[in-house]
């Protein structure tokens, strides 16, 4: 199965599933059942699945074939060459492929010099007026090639310039940029480029992230601390005529591996150009040797696996792709690398879409059972009642109304109760996000932007740039305190409205920060590692530096805590509605049945027709349940979980036989 195929599979399975979650979302609405607050989460999870993107990133030094191989596994049905693939820098900057349902075929240019308007490139994506877009014709191979050879667009500007837009100068080339015999340096023309291609795979929602090497990698502290720890598979490219450099080791330990001991799912490592073995003097036993013994080597350097890394010609996998030369392609070891791809990427994100898409449709098929539950023991208690007051007299049908009046005013006392969770519950819930709301963030942003710029040396601006880390680890560890409060306290008015009531309450859905206080940790340690060193301490000038810590790592705080609190809002209207949606169901069940007594009461001719009523609402409730079940049985086997047999006499799961 090649690469297009697997990405055509994942976007069928995305579509069955939102198809079966559409039908969930209209089933609740139609039978009245689901609230607006569930509807608006089943809404989110059909937006996710249908706007799912999954990134994969290139990363390498320049002449790396970085780009040829993106052309082999992309683009070889074009016949040609797509993306430049000369020698040299072809890739200047961060460059995404992408394409979008109402987008149009262009390729947008970010020009170098925004960085002087100290906002990222996020922000500035949505001032479409800050970048020069140019229309691509998909029909001309030729008008393609001209359009992305502009990703390789340069600039010849002073040291003191290419310094100010973020560029490191070196003149032993070693660390930096070096300037050219007129004193110069060569810095790329543009920031970052999104191109729009309707391309097979790009449609069903895979983006490419080409990168550009070390030098242009360190200028862009966008790409290092969102784009690539936030792709999903990650190829890191070598050439087998080099082996691993020194700035091949350098861009794995700092970009790709995330610092000392760093580890990543979605990691490939490709060795490149072993048509290079090729020389026409050594049979095909030697050649294999010799790139199983370069495969050890390099697998060795970087710490990984042999089984992580693929030789493959990227040069001659194109080739025999545009000639449908299959002797060629098996020997350009292509296809191995495409199903390794597949294999990595596309298992790990269907499980994170599973996951994502399961948390949110079993929690409300579960409400929508227990409330089809309680509605069914309510009617068939009241069915009861009724069935027991046939040929009774009238102080039996009145006991039984004073009866029902007595349940009416011990559960409106324990309503007070409730009443009071609320107040309480409101006044954790203002706590929580005291600690972890925007609030709060932006006065840690301020307090440690002034104690930087009042700090005189360099030992103070770490402390203010450390203390705003810790002050929000602070943040998290006092929102997970507030979380674990409100936890117990809705825990415990849940088993008492069970008890006491009878109401179907499965226990409140558990909340953890952990996931945003990893994301605070990895920015910490890119944090230390390209800003809070003693060389750029010491040598970068205090304005300067607090820019830097403002536009890039506050940025991405932002960003984990902008994500924690629409997590966090989201729980908290989730964990209240099932109590919410049951006392109220409870309420109306008493309304029902002192009403149907007193119907009677009035007139007992009404009995039979009463009980009829309810025995053909029971009927219909059951055919409810049943048609929940089939619908939650549907969503699970699409999604790849395992379908819990259900109870539709209990409303709820029974365990299966060993």
């Amino acid at each position: 199965m090649t690469l297009v195929d697997q990405f055509s599979a994942y976007s069928q399975w995305r579509a069955a599933a939102s198809s079966a979650v559409g039908r969930l979302r209209q089933w609740l609405s139609h039978s009245e059942i689901g609230d607006a607050q569930g509807d608006l989460r089943l809404q989110c999870v059909l937006e996710r699945l249908r706007d799912d993107k999954l990134t994969v990133a290139f990363v390498a030094e320049f002449s790396r074939g970085k780009s040829e191989l993106i052309n082999a596994l992309f683009f070889s049905g074009y016949g040609d060459r797509v993306l430049p693939s000369s020698a040299g820098r072809t890739t200047m900057c961060p460059t995404e492929l992408q394409w979008s349902a109402d987008a149009c075929p262009e390729i947008r240019l970010l020009p170098i010099r925004t960085r002087a308007t100290h906002a990222n490139v996020s922000e500035l994506k949505r001032f479409p007026q800050e970048w020069l877009v140019l229309p691509l014709d998909v029909g001309s191979v030729g008008s393609l090639q001209q359009g992305f050879s502009r990703v390789g667009d340069t600039e010849r500007v002073s040291p003191t310039e290419a310094r100010q837009l973020g560029f490191e100068v070196d003149p032993a080339s070693a660390d930096g940029l070096k300037a050219g015999l007129d004193g110069l340096v060569e810095i790329p023309s543009w920031r970052h480029v999104v191109v729009q291609f309707p391309h097979p795979l790009l449609e069903q929602g895979l983006v490419v992230l080409d990168t550009p090497g070390l030098n242009a990698i360190g200028a862009e502290p966008e790409l290092t601390l969102s784009l690539l720890p936030n792709a999903h598979a990650v190829l890191f490219i070598l050439a087998a005529d080099t082996g691993v450099t020194h700035s091949d080791l350098a861009v794995w330990r700092e970009y790709v591996r995330g610092g000392p001991g760093g580890g990543r799912r979605g990691g490939l490592v490709v060795l490149n150009k072993i048509d290079g073995l090729w020389d026409g003097l050594r049979d095909e036993a030697r050649i294999d040797e010799e790139i199983d013994r370069q495969l050890r080597s390099v697998a060795g350097a970087l710490g990984v696996p042999a089984e992580s890394v693929f030789p493959v010609s990227a040069q001659k996998g194109l080739v025999a792709r545009i000639h449908d030369d299959e002797a060629l392609l098996e020997r350009s070891r292509l296809g191995a690398l495409e199903r390794a791809l597949g294999e990595e990427l596309l298992p790990t994100k269907q499980e994170i879409v599973r996951d994502g898409a399961l948390g949110e449709t079993d929690d409300l098929i579960l409400q929508a059972r227990e409330l089809l539950g309680a509605r069914l023991s309510g009617l068939r208690e009241q069915l009861h009642e009724l069935t027991d007051l046939r040929g009774k007299n009238q102080s039996v049908i009145e006991y039984m109304m004073r009866k029902i009046r007595t349940e009416k005013t011990e559960f409106e006392e324990g309503l007070q109760k409730y009443y009071a969770v609320r107040s309480v519950f409101s006044n954790l819930t203002n706590n929580l996000l005291a600690h972890l709301g925007m609030d709060m963030l932006r006065d840690e942003t301020r307090r440690t932007r002034e104690a930087m710029l009042e700090s005189t040396f360099s030992k103070g601006l770490s402390a203010a740039m450390e203390g705003f880390f810790e002050n929000l680890r602070g943040s998290l560890a006092r929102s997970a305190g507030e979380i674990a409060e409100i936890t117990r306290m809705l825990d415990s008015m849940y088993k008492r409205f069970s008890v006491e009531h009878g109401l179907k309450l499965a226990a409140p859905e558990a909340f953890s920060t952990l996931r945003y206080e990893r994301e605070l940790e990895r920015l910490e340690a890119a944090f230390n590692r390209q800003i809070n060193t003693a060389l750029t301490l010491v040598t970068t000038e205090k304005h300067t530096l607090t820019q830097r810590f403002f536009e890039t790592v506050a940025v991405e705080a932002r960003r984990t805590f902008e994500v924690a609190n629409r997590d966090v809002e989201r729980w908290l209207r989730a964990v209240m509605s099932p109590l919410e949606t049951q006392v109220r169901e409870y309420q109306l069940q008493l309304k029902r049945r002192l009403e149907s007594v007193k119907r009677i009461h009035q007139a007992t001719d009404t009995l039979e027709e009463r009980i009829a009523e309810l025995e053909q609402a029971e009927v219909a409730m059951l055919a409810q349940l049943d048609e929940l079940a089939g619908l939650e049985a549907t969503i699970r086997t699409i999604l790849g979980a395992p379908v819990l047999p259900v109870s539709a006499q209990s409303g709820g799961p029974v365990p299966c036989a060993a």
